[in-house]
């Protein structure tokens, strides 16, 4: 979900830059860092940018850039001759016929400090009439951020699926501990009974023994492991946004692994689970990344 994105248009009054940031998040977390944005215009930019980039904490930048012409502050001629035409009436309904309003350095001098005469060039940059064009950089910049999160996306598929295939490998090799493992335990067993030197129901101790393995059976676990990886597998490749159920599978792959350890009573398996671990958290981290 990370990404960034920029696209700039020229108006008239000047040049327009979007700037589009995201990094990782659950849930659309979409923040417009400007002044220049319609009102009007933020509801639609918001379901814009949710609809186009589905999830992230996403931050629209919009700054501007004036041209010679409008950054130039005019002068409101006709503002200042109405407040010079009732300097003068007031002058002289008070009498005040010292004033010196017929200096210029003085008359321009007090026009000038007069509200909006100087105009402050402070205009609404973006216009229902040139938003056509803000609305075509915005998009721009939005399919600048989604080619960012396509390259990045490339190499997430491949690092994520290569840890899937490592976890079905030690998965196997797992399996080729499971005769070593349950001989181990039985060879204990009888060493154990023996060094007791009592006579025993051997019937008895074999069902016992059964009862014993079955306690500490992992076939049920390689099971279901190998199916949630196959369903991460099916996942990543036919859905358009799959990052929120790929979290849910990878939970039901640790909880499996887990079990598989606290089952294992082999040295070898242990080794194995560990990388299996090793392996789930390296995809968990990734997934943070995936829509």
């Amino acid at each position: 979900m990370t990404g960034y994105g920029r696209a700039e248009v020229v108006l008239d009054s000047g040049k327009l830059c979007v700037e589009i940031r995201s990094v990782n998040s659950k849930n659309a977390d979409i923040s417009i860092k400007t002044s220049l944005l319609p009102k009007d215009k933020e509801m639609q930019i918001r379901k814009l940018l949710a609809d186009r980039l589905q999830r992230g904490t996403i931050d629209l930048f919009i700054s501007w850039e004036p041209n010679a012409s409008a950054s130039v502050r005019k002068i409101n001629t006709e503002l200042a001759l109405e407040y010079y035409r009732q300097l003068k009436e007031l002058g002289e309904e008070i009498g005040a016929v010292n004033l010196p309003l017929h200096e210029p350095n003085y008359l321009v001098a007090t026009l000038m400090r007069m509200p909006d005469v100087i105009d402050s060039g402070r205009h609404d940059v973006i216009t229902e009439e040139n938003w056509p064009l803000v609305e075509e950089a915005l998009n721009k910049a939005i399919d600048a951020i989604c080619d960012y999160r396509a390259r990045e996306g490339a190499a997430l598929y491949k690092d994520v699926t290569s840890r899937v295939q490592n976890i079905l490998a030690l998965e196997d090799e797992v399996e080729s501990y499971e005769q070593e493992r349950i001989d181990a335990v039985k060879e204990k067993l009888n060493k154990a009974l023996a060094d007791l030197i009592i006579s025993y129901d051997s019937s008895r101790f074999e069902q016992e023994m059964v009862y014993y393995l079955e306690k500490y059976d992992i076939n049920e676990e390689k099971v279901r492991l190998r199916q949630h990886c196959r369903y991460f597998l099916d996942t990543i490749d036919s859905e358009p946004y799959p990052g929120k159920k790929l979290g849910f599978i990878i939970q039901e792959m640790g909880r499996e692994i887990n079990t598989t350890g606290s089952k294992a009573n082999h040295a070898g398996i242990q080794r194995a689970v560990v990388r299996m671990k090793d392996e789930l958290e390296k995809i968990r981290e990734q997934s943070l990344n995936i829509l």
